[in-house]
């Protein structure tokens, strides 16, 4: 069996339908087996991740019970399997119940080929985010900075740049949309940094009144003013030696702005009512969700101190651009959450991935943890759909099984925007397609684009 391919278990007692499931699964190393006991059998021998199970099977094809039952011992043997439950016609009641029991999906009796292969490869897809995952969670990929759980190309340049400047002085400054993860990225600098057994000190510059910022960031001595019971050293100064996390540095007002560029200039500041300067050794990190060069711009940030900040700068993807880390990390969730909740073990159906992966996601990955998190807690079973996350479902696309007529409007598409983009010179058109003329005639006529 060449190891290269996936196993996929066939569970169906017509000899020509296992002979056409073979042909139409040809992609994979298709298993088959006739009966509840083979079947047990090659899923103990192959341990392959999708299954298909037609419910009818020896010695009552007629009847659906040996298929229950061979549903509810794959679980047993394999609860990460996904399993497609093969049903006849006008069976859609037992179709569900089988859903409800665990099954993946399930596809009517006669079936069309590209509906079902369709199904399996996603059921395929599922299992492989599942399984990487997992690997993730048990640290088996620690390439992902601080932890991060991603897939996206992108993501993974941020993390690896992570890794490279963690271990200098530079400044580092985080740009990304709230909810995406800077702060856990401060963490991870600080955490692959010499600095890690020091303290990491955050602070919000969103959060605490004008009037208050100052002398959180650089402390007090007793009696600088009304309320100051006892000398108290500030942020800066409680992280020397460690990092300063200075989240939403876009709201720092101008004055504060001032004496943040002397401090970063002279590495040293003053309590208020002090009037002696204390060295401190720290490392500074930054992140804003707010465009500082349009700041800059308005008046509203001071230029020289931006460049003070910005000698490595860090743009993090919103999760909407990250393809496939929502259905990543929705998986990763479920599980903390599950675990946090006693919930035992909880999963997502298909239709809430679908959903997950279409959304826009505008609070990013905290919008994704609170809606799992709720879901988790709120949610009556052990399976969570998408209206259990608060979203619509996707409507599945019934044109988009037809795979003839996905090629063919992606065929239409590319032969409109090439003779837009010349003009209409078929010789050149023809050329750019890799097709003949006559092709190209043929075409335009078969898409009504001929005048």
């Amino acid at each position: 069996m060449n190891s290269r391919r996936r196993p996929l278990l066939i569970v169906e007692d017509d000899p020509a339908l296992q002979k056409q499931m073979r042909w139409a699964f040809d992609q994979y190393d298709t298993v088959v087996a006739d009966d509840r006991e083979s079947a047990l059998a090659q899923l103990r021998r192959f341990e392959p991740s999708v299954v298909t199970i037609d419910l009818g099977l020896p010695p009552n094809p007629d009847e659906p019970t040996e298929g229950f039952r061979l549903l509810e011992e794959v679980f047993q043997l394999a609860p990460e399997c996904k399993v497609i439950v093969v049903t006849g016609q006008h069976d859609q009641a037992n179709a569900l119940k089988a859903v409800a029991l665990g099954a993946y999906d399930f596809c009517e009796k006669p079936f069309q080929p590209e509906i079902l292969n369709l199904i399996i490869a996603r059921a395929f897809r599922m299992a492989e985010l599942q399984e990487e995952n997992r690997r993730l969670q048990a640290g088996e990929s620690a390439k992902s900075a601080g932890g991060i759980l991603t897939r996206d190309p992108q993501m993974q340049k941020v993390c690896r740049t992570v890794e490279r400047v963690a271990n200098t002085n530079a400044t580092v400054l985080l740009l990304g949309e709230s909810g995406t993860g800077k702060e856990l990225l401060a963490r991870a600098l600080h955490a692959l940094s010499q600095r890690k057994e020091q303290r990491f000190v955050a602070i919000n510059c969103a959060a605490i009144p004008e009037n208050l910022l100052e002398s959180e960031l650089f402390g007090y001595e007793k009696g600088a003013f009304t309320g100051a019971v006892k000398q108290t050293p500030g942020k800066i100064e409680l992280a020397s030696g460690g990092t300063l996390f200075l989240d939403e540095i876009g709201d720092l007002p101008l004055s504060l702005q001032a004496k943040l560029l002397r401090f970063l200039q002279e590495r040293a500041i003053e309590r208020l009512g002090g009037r002696g300067e204390i060295q401190v050794d720290v490392r500074i990190v930054c992140a804003t969700h707010q465009n500082l060069k349009e700041l800059i711009t308005a008046g509203k940030f001071r230029e020289d101190l931006y460049y003070r900040l910005a000698e490595i700068v860090l743009t993090i993807p919103p999760l909407r651009e990250r393809k496939g880390d929502a259905s990543l990390l929705a998986y990763a969730f479920v599980r903390r959450f599950a675990e946090e909740q006693h919930r035992g073990s909880m999963t997502l159906l298909p239709d809430a991935v679908d959903a997950i992966e279409k959304h826009g996601w505008p609070g990013n990955v905290r919008e994704l943890e609170n809606r799992i998190k709720s879901a988790v807690i709120m949610a009556e079973g052990t399976a969570l759909r998408a209206e259990d996350l608060g979203l619509a479902p996707v409507a599945a696309e019934a044109e988009l099984f037809n795979l003839r007529r996905v090629r063919d409007r992606a065929e239409r598409e590319a032969v409109v925007t090439v003779l837009a983009r010349l003009n209409g010179n078929i010789s050149r058109a023809a050329e750019l397609l890799g097709v003949s003329r006559p092709t190209l005639y043929d075409l335009m006529e078969k898409y009504g684009l001929r005048q």
